[in-house]
């Protein structure tokens, strides 16, 4: 008896029908030629409810509901989630699905109606769009049934409690993967840039063939040969490539309801395939105040799954980020000459200035790449037309703000640091163009 009670539920029509006959009956007593009509409806009113009950509630099971989830979601992609609805009745029904869907989503509304055919299996699918990295939990599924008369709906409560976790976004390494070819290299804007150096790594002695350099002659198995030889190079594998990202408060601005230390985690996830796909080693280390994670540098296979865990597991701390602890670690833990590529939000010109020194000094052991984003409010108060004083002031003051950001950029190109400054969307693209070049041009 309590399991009838709890599934049913009044829909909008019962109680219109309701107010209907009790309105009947009250101008009864002022027109009494109404009584009879008031009763009837009393009468249809009544029958239509016990019906109605017949109808739902002679069937335990009337509908069946099941949801597939993936093994994880993709943080800041379109996640699909599938279900599927079975009609048991021998009749056709209106539903109404309401999934219960994480809190992280804010979706108060989510209602689907659909009205199914007698042994009708409906299959639907829609997408969530996950913002922040962790752990989101899916409620039951609740399916509201009514018949053609739509007096009583019964509820189907479906236990398909579900816990998922929210990694970075992984769903973009299917898109970015061709980028270690040279097509794709093309596409992005990178010219054939002559190489400077040398950094060739001896692979094998062959027989020499016209248009070989000269200087590459192995004269020593050429005597034994009786042959011309020359050795062959390739170029230079397994270097070391370390993604540095600020663990600081101003990492946490947001744009397009994401954060900038979610972009910069997304974007570092993304150059850990490429540089694994070039046999390159990939490091990461997460900073602010102090060192936090630590993965050195490594081309296993396992590797990208260690990034992969750890970049889950990353939060900042809201602390004021300092370079000075990042400096003393690098020097005492990453001997060879690496390539340091710095994820930053430089949000004053005090800022700036503080962390000079210590991009002067990495540069002198390492090559640094230090990128920082694009303020998007900012540009956006600039392309505003002002209106008052109030607002000439705001255009005026982000304007020298940006100016300033871009000179501090460009005064790190002019002391050997290579510098990005990218908006956030566009920051993965930004980042592994910049390796590519690098590595085409074997600066490191």
């Amino acid at each position: 008896m309590k399991f009838l009670w709890t599934s049913i539920f009044l829909p909008i029509r019962f109680f219109i029908l309701g107010l209907i006959v009790a309105l009947a009956y009250v101008l009864g007593h002022f027109v009494p030629v109404l009584i009879p009509l008031a009763k009837l409806g009393l009468w249809f009113f009544v029958s239509s409810i016990i019906l109605d009950l017949v109808l739902l509630f002679r069937i335990r099971e009337g509908v069946s509901a099941t949801r597939t989830l993936p093994d994880r979601f993709s943080n800041g992609d379109q996640n699909h989630i599938s279900f599927s609805v079975e009609n048991h009745y021998p009749f056709s029904i209106k539903t109404q699905l309401i999934d219960e869907v994480p809190i992280q989503f804010q979706k108060r509304d989510f209602i689907i109606n659909r009205k199914l055919k007698k042994g009708e299996n409906w299959q639907h699918i829609y997408s969530l769009r996950p913002v922040e990295r962790g752990n989101y939990h899916f409620g039951n599924m609740n399916v509201f049934v009514k018949t053609v008369l739509g007096i009583i709906e019964r509820r189907y409560t479906f236990d398909l409690q579900h816990d998922i976790s929210v990694y970075p976004s992984f769903l973009q390494l299917q898109n970015i993967e061709l980028m270690t070819f040279a097509k794709m290299q093309n596409r992005l804007g990178l010219k054939s840039i002559r190489r400077i150096g040398n950094n060739k790594e001896f692979e094998q002695v062959r027989n020499y063939v016209v248009g070989d350099e000269l200087k590459h002659m192995n004269w020593k198995a050429t005597a034994r040969k009786s042959k011309l030889m020359v050795n062959q190079f390739r170029d230079e594998r397994e270097q070391e490539i370390y993604c540095l990202i600020d663990m600081g408060r101003s990492m946490k601005m947001p744009f397009n309801e994401m954060s900038l230390l979610d972009y910069a985690i997304n974007s570092t996830l993304a150059l850990s395939k490429v540089v694994l796909k070039n046999y390159d080693k990939i490091g990461l280390i997460t900073y602010s105040n102090r060192i936090q994670t630590v993965v050195p540098s490594d081309n296993k296979n396992s590797q990208m799954q260690k990034i992969m865990e750890s970049l889950y597991r990353q939060k900042t701390d809201f602390k004021e980020s300092t370079m000075e602890p990042l400096f003393t670690f690098i020097k005492r833990k990453i001997t060879h000459r690496s390539l340091l590529i710095i994820f930053t939000n430089f949000e004053s010109v005090i800022s700036m200035q503080r962390n000079m020194e210590v991009l002067k000094q990495l540069r002198r052991s390492h090559l640094v790449i230090l990128i920082s984003f694009e303020n998007m409010e900012l540009e956006k108060v600039i392309s505003e037309k002002a209106h008052n004083l109030e607002s000439v002031y705001l255009k005026a003051t982000a304007e020298k703000f940006i100016f300033e950001k871009r000179i501090f950029m460009q005064d790190l190109q002019q002391i050997g640091i290579q510098s990005i400054l990218s908006t956030p969307d566009g920051l993965s693209t930004n980042t592994i163009n910049k390796y590519l070049e690098v590595k085409h041009r074997g600066i490191l």
